[in-house]
């Protein structure tokens, strides 16, 4: 098969097109081939300088396409249905094998792109905002990076539970894309100070709860908290150091809580269900899924590129 490998960590130049063995089947896996990958935010960081499996390395937590083969123990998977997988890498290529327990029939009426983009961007959401955050109703919600992945399936979640909903980006532009979506209050954080913006758009009082992806705007979203507020820390995609002083929490009450999906999933069937869940909303057109740009899966060290330059609004997907 081809795959999208490299040597050795670093920039996205590392990556390369190149013929590698077929993944083999496990006895309670499946064999997919692949559609559509959707590369996630922790696809570069580690291929930036995360931990290698193998040399050459085929990175990718995200793909989806058509089961080819069936493992000789699954009884609910079969050949030629679509699916939706997550793994801890190996997506950047024509085939993944994966166990069945990984991976979500595609519902009705879905695409394979845009199904290739749900499971971790809106899992996570569903998660910082309700499983750990607690969100309720007439809650006022801070998202950072709301033009991300997970910013953007945080917003249209955010915002059916009720809650008002503020985001920021880095351009007026980019916040504009965001309204459609739910976004009650943008912030552009190249021209405002993110808490002082906060503070005057919630008459002084901060937000409920931060959902914070980027890790180096922590000080920021500790800042916007109301009295006893939350933040769900989600990430470093903003690729710094993410050391922090945490003594501020202490006088607001606040709480400072990870949330890291792939535990949840190997932990038991909830979270799976709930990721189901999700894509039947899709499916259903209640919420939606922007995809901002396809390169052709030989291309992937262009398109690790144009996600690094954080031009996108949305997913950036490969095609083999």
């Amino acid at each position: 098969m081809k795959a999208a490998v490299y040597d050795e960590t670093g920039p996205p130049e590392v990556l390369r097109y190149a013929e590698v063995d077929d993944p083999p089947l496990h006895p309670r896996g499946v064999l997919i081939e692949v559609a559509a990958i959707s590369i996630e935010g922790g696809d570069t960081l580690h291929r930036g300088g995360g931990p290698m499996a193998a040399v050459p390395h085929i990175v990718g937590y995200q793909a989806a396409g058509t089961i080819r083969e069936v493992g000789a123990e699954v009884t609910d998977r079969a050949v030629g249905q679509q699916v939706v997988a997550t793994m801890p890498h190996g997506s950047h290529a024509e085939l993944v094998s994966v166990p069945a327990g990984s991976t979500w029939p595609i519902p009705d009426g879905l695409e394979l792109v845009s199904a290739a983009c749900v499971p971790i961007a809106f899992g996570t959401a569903d998660d910082c905002l309700f499983e750990f955050g607690g969100l309720q109703p007439g809650e006022t919600v801070l998202i950072q990076a709301g033009a991300g992945g997970v910013g953007l399936a945080a917003i249209q979640l955010a915002k059916r539970a009720g809650a008002t909903v503020l985001a920021t980006a880095s351009a007026p532009d980019r916040l504009d894309r965001l309204e459609p979506l739910g976004l009650d209050h943008g912030i552009d954080y190249t021209q405002r100070d993110v808490p002082e913006a906060v503070r005057e758009l919630t008459d002084g009082r901060g937000v409920d709860l931060v959902v914070d992806p980027v890790g180096a705007t922590l000080p920021g979203s500790i800042a916007s908290l109301a009295y006893r507020g939350r933040i769900s820390y989600v990430g470093n995609a903003g690729r710094a150091g993410t050391t922090i002083d945490v003594s501020p929490l202490m006088p607001g009450n606040h709480r400072l809580q990870g949330v890291f999906l792939g535990a949840e999933l190997a932990r038991g069937p909830r979270a799976h269900t709930m990721i189901a869940r999700l894509l039947d909303d899709v499916a259903a057109g209640e919420l939606e899924m922007i995809v901002d740009r396809e390169f052709p899966l030989a291309e992937a060290a262009q398109a690790h590129a144009y996600v690094e330059s954080r031009q996108a609004i949305g997913r950036v997907v490969l095609r083999p």
